[in-house]
């Protein structure tokens, strides 16, 4: 019996499968007529009863006040308010705990790493992975990324410090010793003002709505920034890896001069800080391969880092690694927290540009990460929020002496992957972190420095494995891979701040570039259809006989405006300048051969009135112009007398015809071009300027001057709007010659050379 029902089953699919195919066929058959009335704009607007859309000033509603306003701006600015009171302590909490404890795992080893990265001492990076994580989770809307120390924000605060606080301005005496604590206590006073003056820029800009700056900063441009921070990182941790002194560089070219120097020294490397290291290193490495073998058993990861941070001091404390065979460690870590700090705004001036680099980079990095989670799970990021909660992460953690910080992607997919639900996992971790600091950071004094350069560079896999992006845009988008090079290049030879700012440049300048370099094609009508597509890349469209279609793949503006005029000359196969420099030409030599005849052969009444007709018809002479010479003879005879009047326009009606004549190409005996109507699709603008509109003006004249008559098509109606800003249409340029869509317009052009002006007709197939 199952079987027999699982027969019906099938065979009724296989009916279903076969009806929808035989009505696919049905429908693929049928030929659909759509019959409505043909629409320029002017009967559009008329048939859509268009008005102008309601503007609404946006600054108006800042400054209403009343109690739901209040509240939802309270919601807005502090939204652990709006999702805490809907927290599910049952489902969530065990979740959040564990994921608070595994990032807490990972943010103590590399706490102490990425200070020591950027330039400070160990015990600041645990401050910085408390103060900021506690402050994000009252602001923050991201449910998942682990905000704290990060190598790329790190190096950059280290590429500060060594610019404006360089070990050589410690130096004392005559034998060159440094003097430490000066040294530190300098770069933490800069460190926390750093810190508040990044905060202070990502809060300004957040509360202005700013968090679309971000958009300037495309994919491949942030994937490369990082992943030449990461070389960077990496190198300036060989010091620590061979145990080298290595003089402190800032500025173009230091990486270069770094790695120069590095090869120089080699010699003098410490064989025990080297071996050190390596053994860390595979240690690390190993368990990370592990944890991901085992990945779909473990409950939590196996804590790779805290192992080997806590076996390298006991078997630094117990075999005497310093004294035996001269591997720095950390040395003294102070338990507690330390007093807040005032910045010194004097060093605003000096940290304006780094900072506003920083807050710049550690908002994108976030707010990327935020978004890749917020998709992934089904909620929402607010960028100007993040943007915002980020700033006082910074601001309250510079008071609290923090270095700048941003996210991490390493421990982001720690939280998301070990159960992690909401911002509470983070204000777990951040709890985890005041315990260590209070109790356990003293405990990690024998650390060797070497171990902690390890954690480093095996937490850059996942930035050195975007070099495979060069690949992947070589096949995909070969601009993009141009954006990916010049930023990587730029950031390895200018260091971090001013690759940024090259790379930035360098990608504006693209957008402008890509759009002086569009596509222009010829359009042709696909048959039976009222489609048009460019007759290059479909070989079955074909171009309407008479009727020239013309597209551009952008809008048109100041910056390629010349352009667009330029390729609609060339496209159309008729040389517009010149038939219109040589009609001049010959028009004037007409024009003074009649002036000659009529001197000779008329009275001087006559000679006159044939010297107006000659002007009327010259070839700059508007059509406004020359309603307005009609206007005026029409009043002269009217003063003489009615009799003249009639005697005058009678002689004038044949003189005007004759004169058209006489002007023509034709006539003129210079070539006709082979369509007699342009349609320009506007389809793809998306705004217009003053020189577009300017351009369009002289399209028209050029080709009307050659007896070409020009309608435009599918303009979008904030274009249409600025059209009639710009005050585009007048007597010679109307809405009429503005039609709804490029098939309308055709329609019209091949009815109107047929019969004259006409009604709207119905649409139908050509």
């Amino acid at each position: 019996m199952p079987t027999r029902h699982g027969a019906v089953g099938s065979a009724g699919r296989d009916t279903q499968a076969l009806l929808s195919t035989t009505e696919a066929m049905e429908l693929r058959r049928r030929d659909y007529h759509v019959e409505r009335p043909l629409l320029n704009q002017e009967q559009l607007e008329e048939l859509g009863s268009r008005s102008p859309a309601p503007v609404t000033l946006q600054w108006r509603t800042w400054f209403r006040c009343s109690r739901a306003r209040a509240q939802a701006l309270l919601l807005q600015y502090l939204p652990i308010l709006a999702w805490l009171p809907q927290y599910s302590v049952r489902d969530w909490l065990l979740g959040d705990m564990l994921s608070g404890l595994s990032v807490a795992i990972m943010q103590l080893p590399q706490g102490l790493a990425y200070a020591l990265l950027a330039g400070l001492p160990p015990v600041f990076g645990l401050y910085s992975s408390f103060y900021p994580v506690f402050v994000y989770f009252l602001f923050g809307t991201s449910r998942h990324i682990s905000v704290g120390t990060f190598a790329v924000m790190s190096v950059m605060v280290g590429s500060v410090m060594e610019s404006l606080a360089p070990d050589d301005a410690f130096l004392l005496g005559l034998n060159s010793t440094l003097d430490v604590a000066a040294r530190d206590a300098t770069r933490v006073q800069l460190a926390s003002t750093l810190s508040v003056l990044v905060g202070l820029f990502q809060v300004g800009l957040g509360m202005v709505h700013f968090g679309f700056v971000v958009t300037y900063l495309s994919e491949p441009l942030v994937r490369a920034y990082t992943t030449a921070a990461s070389v960077h990182v990496f190198v300036s941790q060989l010091k620590y890896v061979f145990g080298l002194h290595l003089s402190r560089r800032s500025g173009p070219l230091s990486l270069i001069y770094t790695v120069l120097e590095v090869c120089w020294k080699l010699p003098e490397t410490v064989v025990g800080t080297m071996v050190t290291a390596i053994v860390a290193g595979v240690v690390l490495v190993l368990v990370k391969l592990l944890n991901e073998k085992l990945r779909r058993h473990l409950p939590m990861p196996l804590p790779g880092e805290l192992l080997t941070l806590i076996g390298a001091t006991g078997i630094s404390y117990g075999v005497g690694l310093k004294q035996a065979f001269g591997v720095d460690i950390v040395g003294k870590i102070p338990s507690g927290l330390v007093p807040p700090m005032v910045p010194r705004p004097q060093l605003f001036v000096k940290l304006l540009g780094n900072a506003f680099a920083i807050a710049v980079v550690g908002f994108a990095i976030a707010i990327s990460l935020g978004k890749i989670f917020a998709l992934r799970h089904g909620y929402r990021v607010y960028s100007n929020q993040e943007l915002v909660a980020l700033g006082l992460s910074n601001l309250i953690g510079g008071i609290f002496r923090c270095f700048p910080v941003s996210c991490s992607m390493s421990r982001s997919l720690v939280q998301e992957s070990t159960g992690g639900n909401t911002q509470v996992a983070g204000a777990i971790s951040s709890l985890f972190i005041l315990i260590i600091i209070f109790k356990l950071g003293e405990l990690f004094q024998d650390l060797p420095k070497a171990v902690l350069a390890a954690v480093v560079i095996v937490n850059l896999k996942g930035m050195v494995m975007q070099f495979t992006d060069v690949f992947s845009l070589w096949k995909a988008n070969r601009v993009d891979l141009l954006i990916w090079v010049v930023t990587f290049v730029a950031t390895i030879l200018l260091n971090l701040d001013l690759g940024l700012a090259v790379a930035v440049v360098f990608s504006l300048m693209l957008v402008v570039v890509r759009t002086q370099m569009p596509h222009y094609s010829v359009l042709g009508q696909v048959p039976d259809t009222d489609i048009y597509r460019d007759v290059a890349e479909y070989s079955g469209a074909r171009e309407v006989p008479g009727v020239k279609v013309f597209r551009s793949s952008v809008t048109v503006y100041f910056a390629n405006a010349e352009l667009y005029s330029d390729s609609l000359k060339q496209r159309c196969g008729v040389d517009v300048d010149y038939l219109l420099s040589q009609k001049k030409k010959l028009l004037r030599k007409q024009d003074l051969k009649l002036k000659r005849l009529q001197k000779e052969n008329k009275p001087p009444k006559q000679a006159a009135t044939s010297k107006d007709t000659s002007i009327s018809i010259n070839v700059n002479t508007s059509v406004m112009d020359i309603e307005s010479n009609n206007d005026v003879e029409g009043s002269k005879a009217k003063e003489a007398s009615a009799g003249t009047e009639l005697e005058d326009t009678g002689a004038w009606a044949p003189e005007d015809a004759k004169a058209s004549d006489m002007s023509s190409l034709k006539a003129l005996g210079l070539p006709q071009p082979d369509f007699h109507t342009l349609i320009l699709d506007l389809s793809s603008f998306s705004f217009v300027d003053t020189v577009c509109l300017k351009s369009l003006k002289n399209i028209f004249r050029d080709f009307r001057e050659i007896e070409v008559e020009v309608y435009m098509a599918a303009c979008q109606a904030p274009v249409i709007t600025q059209l009639e800003n710009g005050h585009f249409f007048d007597a010679s340029v109307t809405k009429q010659h503005l039609f709804a869509s490029v098939h309308d317009a055709v329609l019209f052009a091949l009815q109107h050379r047929r019969s004259g002006p006409i009604d709207p007709v119905s649409v139908t197939k050509l």
